[in-house]
């Protein structure tokens, strides 16, 4: 498939994705039978992952966002810029939902963010996890997928804007 300039060639399928979504639903709410948390999914990207999380977590829960940006074309530029910020946070039991955890900057600005929140507690929980590229010691406490750092576009994950909508995941071909 084609995108702009480059050529991507499947990766996972929607399937594997729609499993993985499905047991990280599960392990959360084991984890948060007691509390009401705020998901606070991390825009654009996020916004199938936590569509579809929200279809499979069976108990009371908020849903939030943030719009940050970092990337310019199929890398990170190393600077996060905040775009739309969070609601009030303060006391809350917070989950940040990320479709993807890549060098960690933009997770970086997010909890410097909840910090500034005085949020009770954060999680994190992201569909892919490329740990050769993360760069930083928060624990990404819930990851369905640990990936090569290969570039990929589908389920929200986009080239310029491009490929969000695809149901599956596809990598750049070497």
């Amino acid at each position: 498939m084609k995108l702009h300039d480059l050529t991507f060639e499947p990766y996972i399928s929607a399937e594997k994705i729609q499993n993985t979504v499905k047991s990280l639903a599960v392990t959360i709410a084991k984890d948060y039978t007691t509390k009401t948390p705020v998901f606070v999914g991390v825009l654009n990207g996020a916004f199938m992952f936590l569509g579809d999380l929200m279809k499979y977590y069976q108990q009371p829960c908020e849903i939030n966002f943030t719009k940050l940006a970092s990337y310019q074309g199929t890398s990170s530029t190393g600077e996060v810029q905040t775009l739309i910020g969070l609601n009030s946070l303060e006391g809350r039991d917070v989950i940040i939902v990320e479709d993807i955890v890549d060098t960690g900057h933009t997770l970086a600005k997010i909890i410097d963010l909840l910090t500034e929140a005085k949020v009770n507690s954060y999680k994190i929980a992201s569909l892919f996890y490329k740990p050769k590229a993360y760069k930083y010691d928060f624990k990404v406490d819930y990851v369905g997928l640990e990936i090569p750092p290969k570039f990929i576009v589908g389920y929200g994950l986009d080239y310029d804007g491009l490929g969000r909508n695809l149901p599956e995941i596809y990598q750049l071909k070497s």
